[in-house]
Parts: structure tokens; C-alpha cells; sequence
């Protein structure tokens, strides 16, 4: 066997779309309509594999200071596998990844793995190619999910707050109303963490309408105002939180505990996890046990987003 790479160009947006469609790993983050938004900050170097004249793989992939990456722009990246492609195949891929950019002067890929949750299908085969390459690991942030075909129960706290937010008048639904919960995420996340949103206002706005059965908002709200929110990206097994937040207001009245509960008992209840997103800070070295606990306060379980490094050796 003997695997051809092509390097992605536009000729290629519906075969690439097609593929991430029916992989067993892939997810809508991967098709290039939401890869692209942010083009004009990455060199897309995104890799296509061929058997023959059979795709059986793709690799979204940026380079920058000539370090690959998979891929900057995404939470996660990595091989994303075709039901037909067999582990002796990911090994042969990465291999041939490895002597491509060795040819073209790269000296060092970071690659971020699909975590498991994510997969319709099992697909760590990439893992395995990887230890083979000798990656190292770079990065292991931990993240807390909730199995909702065996769910655990709340914690005393999480309850308490439950009781107390259901005392309210408090009105729990879907809404279109994204500038209004950026607003209360913006003054939280510079209040509390000093910190922005990876995205703006404008970028979230463009991707949900690109992604409307994807990108989903999810509000706690009194007397018409927004107390709590949740972004959710949903994809085939994963209900993932991609920003949360709450007014001081909110907080107090327990409006992301009610919004929660009904998200994993009602929304999606019938999806395989609920994401709460991950409780790291530099490179998973600290973990804000506050943060994370309260996650765990719903019944969420540790899993991981790695990002691995091969070095390559130019000639």
C-alpha cells in the first residue's frame, strides 16, 4: 500500500465536507465553512490522504514558523478516519505525514488528538501511530463530563441551588438573543478572569448562522432578562458547553443550576455526553479546583484533551 497525500485547496470543499460526514470521528467543526471564518489568521496546510484514488483520511492542519499544526483555530484536530480505514493505514498516514514534512523543511508537528467522546465510532488508532512516532506529550488538559446513559447523581450544593432557583420565577428556554448573553459573558470573563472570548461577537453570530443545528443557545431568564446562558456545540455524540456565564444576579438565584439540570435531563438527555468543557490554565498544569468542582456537582467525570509533538528530523 502506498498512501498520496494532496494538500487541500477549494476544488476539494465538498469531497473534504462529504468525508467529515460520514468518518467515524469527525465532527462539524471540521467542515471547512467553520474552519475558514478565521482564514485570514492561520496558513491552512490541511492534508488529504489517498489509497490509490480512494480518500481515507484528512488532517485539518495550519502551519506557522514551520511548525504543523492540528490545527490552531480548533478546541481538537487530528486524523479524521473514513469506517474503512484500518490502524495498519493510520500508522502508514502519519509515517508518510512525518516524511512530507520532512521534505518541506518542517521540523515539528503539535498535534491535538479527537478526544473519545467525540467518536461515532472508535478512532484511536492516531494514538497509536503517534507513540509509534515517538510523540511526546506537550499538553493534558481535563475535562468534566457527564455520561448521560448512566448518570450520576448531583452533589448537596447542586441540589440546594436547584431548589432554590425552582422557588423563582424563572423561565428556562432556547433563545436567539446571542448579544445580550455575549454582554453578560464579556463583563463576566473581565470582571472575574480578566480574560476575552476566543470568539467575538460577530465570528459566534456568523458560525451559528452558518451551524444552526450545531451552535445552540441555551437561556436562564426573569421577567424577559438573561440571568444564566450556555453555548452549546452539539455534534452526533456530544452535547459540549462552549462558553457559560451568569450575571451576579443569576448567580445568587441559582439560574445556571436550573439551566443545567434542564439541559441534561430534558435538551439532551438522549445524546451519549454532556460536555461541561475544561477547569485548566497553562497548558494543564493548574486546575481550578472551584471550577472544576462545580462541574462535578452535576455528576461529570474526568476526560482528556491531549496535544502531542513529534520532531522531525530535516536532512
Amino acid at each position: 500500500m502506498s498512501i498520496r497525500i494532496e494538500k487541500y485547496n477549494t476544488e476539494y470543499k465538498s469531497v473534504w465536507d462529504d468525508f467529515v460526514s460520514f468518518s467515524r470521528n469527525g465532527t462539524f467543526l471540521f467542515y471547512r465553512d467553520y474552519m475558514e471564518y478565521h482564514s485570514g489568521r492561520f496558513h491552512d496546510y490541511s492534508l488529504m490522504f489517498f489509497d490509490k484514488n480512494k480518500l481515507i483520511a484528512l488532517l485539518p492542519a495550519n502551519i506557522s514558523e514551520q511548525v504543523f499544526y492540528s490545527h490552531q483555530g480548533l478546541t481538537y484536530g487530528g486524523l479524521i478516519l473514513s469506517e474503512d480505514t484500518k490502524t495498519p493505514q493510520a500508522i502508514e498516514i502519519l509515517d508518510t505525514v512525518v516524511k512530507y514534512l520532512q521534505e518541506n523543511k518542517i521540523s515539528k508537528i503539535i498535534y491535538k488528538p479527537i478526544p473519545h467522546i467525540y467518536h461515532r465510532y472508535p478512532s484511536e488508532d492516531d494514538l497509536y501511530a503517534l507513540f509509534r512516532n515517538k510523540a511526546t506529550l506537550l499538553s493534558r488538559t481535563i475535562s468534566s463530563t457527564v455520561d448521560l446513559s448512566a448518570k450520576l447523581g448531583y452533589s448537596e450544593l447542586r441540589k440546594r441551588q436547584l431548589k432554590k432557583a425552582e422557588k423563582q420565577n424563572l423561565i428556562v428556554c432556547e433563545s436567539d438573543s446571542l448579544p445580550e448573553f455575549w454582554a453578560v459573558l464579556e463583563e463576566n470573563l473581565k470582571e472575574n478572569h480578566q480574560a476575552v472570548a476566543t470568539h467575538s461577537l460577530d465570528e459566534i453570530a456568523y458560525l451559528r448562522n452558518q451551524f444552526p443545528d450545531n451552535i445552540r443557545l441555551f437561556c436562564t431568564l426573569k421577567e424577559n432578562r438573561i440571568l444564566a446562558g450556555c453555548l452549546i456545540f452539539e455534534t452526533a455524540t456530544v452535547a459540549h458547553s462552549q462558553y457559560i456565564s451568569a450575571s451576579e444576579e443569576g448567580k445568587e438565584a441559582g439560574a445556571l443550576d436550573l439551566l443545567f439540570d434542564h439541559l441534561i435531563n430534558k435538551v439532551f438527555v438522549k445524546k451519549k455526553y454532556f460536555d461541561f468543557g475544561t477547569s485548566n490554565e497553562d497548558s494543564g498544569h493548574f486546575l481550578n479546583e472551584g471550577l472544576i468542582s462545580q462541574k462535578e456537582g452535576f455528576g461529570a467525570r474526568g476526560i482528556i484533551y491531549d496535544t502531542y509533538q513529534i520532531n522531525i528530523t530535516l536532512q
